[in-house]
């Protein structure tokens, strides 16, 4: 016999425990269960092991709008984060809904029954739970695997080959010459923590990318702390630094050399007049065309500066017994080499939506405010922004879900599907974004539209606006009436 609840949320990492407290607050009678695939919480931050890991946005904003982040560093670490999760979890009671150990395979929505067929593999084989409403809170990419390319002459090379996502506990690097490929957020990570063992660090890349350094602590945030409520304290801090990113992120888009040299100018100020700034920190493309790297309290400038790590910009031959052969004709000797060569995006945990029988591909679809699928009942999914923190958007998607869910209650409604009725919309990419994991499946991501509801806003006042406050009748038919209850027959 399946499990019935009226919720199920898909993933107990940041995104799905926020959703359960919101659920709890705003839905206090509705029943629910998190389902994980994994044998502990925290998604991302207890997945990634790998030396350094840390956030890349400010707790103030990648925390959650209803538990104030406390701690002095405000660009956490990993286990940190991890801990904050838990908290959170354990303190709301979230914990005693989540069945660990079991990994989704399939949905299927009936119409007649107005519930979705969830089925898992879990600890006793397939198991199946039915619900009223699915949300999907389970990242945007693969866990089991990262991005890896084939390198021509890999298997030759006579020391260890690692990728971040899968960090192995037991690699030694300690005196050992390490070679990071990778400019991203990972690399930048891994090159300073690595350096203060390794012999010699050497990130390799075939293109640089954005790298602004930032304070580990706000100082303002910690004096408001000091001065204020708690609550109050976290809501101010978090506020301007919200408005601080759209302002930076609007300069962007209006004067993006005036802030490309800007930050080259910040790049120079921490590695010296000498360094070759213009082929190692300079990317081709304009600032937040991809997500820019932070690095708090610039550690990897000043390990590049003590001369304890290097950078490389050139492309990769192929691999020897001794290291890495590049295109230039150089070699880089090596004992270890770390390929954080990205994530490998697969939305809805690679899953196909079936709706009566019928399977919605992603990529024909068109995303609801960045939150659900046309033609796709009871399902809404977490993305959160590309240019702001994750959770922002998390924290609106999972109160908007509880409006939708009440509002079905009130009409004695149980679906709610997202229609693209008579208007024409013409088809965007599913993020205005040009990051390689997102490039490289865009075929098989959901479009947005050119217009309202199917617009992406990127934008966390405006969502505010629209997901907290705007209309929810907008594109969005609600219909399947609940059966009325049979009437008892009175005795004569």
């Amino acid at each position: 016999m399946n499990e019935h609840v009226d919720v199920i949320i898909v993933g107990a990492g940041l995104s799905g425990i926020g959703a359960a407290h919101h659920l709890q607050q705003r839905c206090p009678d509705r029943s629910y269960l998190i389902l994980e695939a994994r044998q502990a919480m925290g998604g991302t931050w207890d997945l990634f092991r790998y030396p350094g890991i840390r956030s890349d946005s400010d707790m103030h904003t990648l925390g959650y709008n209803f538990r104030p982040w406390t701690k002095a560093k405000s660009i956490a670490d990993g286990p940190s984060i991890r801990e904050y999760i838990e908290d959170t979890a354990r303190d709301g009671g979230i914990d005693r809904h989540i069945r660990f150990g079991h990994k989704v395979t399939a949905i299927e929505w009936s119409t007649p029954d107005a519930h979705w067929t969830v089925t898992t593999q879990g600890p006793d084989g397939t198991a199946t739970f039915t619900c009223n409403f699915l949300h999907m809170c389970s990242g945007y990419y693969d866990y089991d695997r990262g991005h890896t390319p084939h390198f021509a002459g890999q298997e030759s090379f006579a020391g260890r080959i690692v990728h971040p996502q899968h960090w192995p506990q037991d690699l030694d690097y300690a005196g050992k010459r390490v070679v990071v490929i990778g400019s991203g957020a990972t690399a930048v990570t891994l090159v300073p923590e690595m350096a203060k063992q390794a012999a010699s660090v050497t990130m390799l890349q075939r293109s640089p990318t954005y790298v602004v350094s930032r304070p580990g602590e706000d100082a303002l945030a910690n004096w408001l702390r000091r001065k204020l409520p708690g609550k109050t304290a976290y809501g101010m801090t978090r506020w301007k630094n919200v408005l601080m990113g759209m302002v930076f992120y609007r300069m962007t888009r209006k004067q993006p050399e005036k802030v490309k040299q800007k930050l080259l100018d910040g790049v120079r100020e921490h590695l010296g007049p000498d360094y070759d700034v213009a082929t190692h920190f300079t990317p081709r493309y304009n600032p937040w065309d991809q997500r820019l790297c932070l690095v708090p309290d610039a550690d990897l400038f000043d390990t590049i500066r003590a001369g304890r790590a290097d950078v490389v910009t050139d492309t990769i031959e192929r691999f020897t017994p001794a290291g890495i052969l590049l295109t230039s004709g150089r070699e880089l000797p090596a004992d270890v080499i770390v390929t954080a060569t990205g994530l490998e995006v697969k939305l809805l945990s690679g899953i196909t939506p079936v709706v009566d029988g019928v399977a919605k591909e992603l990529g024909e679809a068109l995303q609801y405010k960045g939150m659900m699928f046309s033609d796709v009942p009871n399902l809404a999914f977490t993305f959160g922004y590309t240019n702001a923190s994750w959770t922002l958007k998390a924290d609106l998607v999972a109160m908007y879900l509880c409006r939708i869910l009440n509002v079905m209650k009130k009409r004695g409604l149980r679906q709610a599907t997202p229609r693209i009725g008579g208007d024409a919309i013409t088809p965007e990419p599913f993020v205005d974004f040009s990051s390689g994991y997102i490039q490289r499946v865009a075929d098989q991501l959901p479009k947005q539209g050119n217009r309202k509801p199917w617009k992406l806003n990127q934008n966390y006042a405006l969502d505010v606006m629209a997901l907290r406050f705007g209309s929810v009748e907008d594109s969005m038919e609600f219909s399947n009436p609940a059966p009325k209850p049979a009437k008892q027959r009175v005795a004569a």
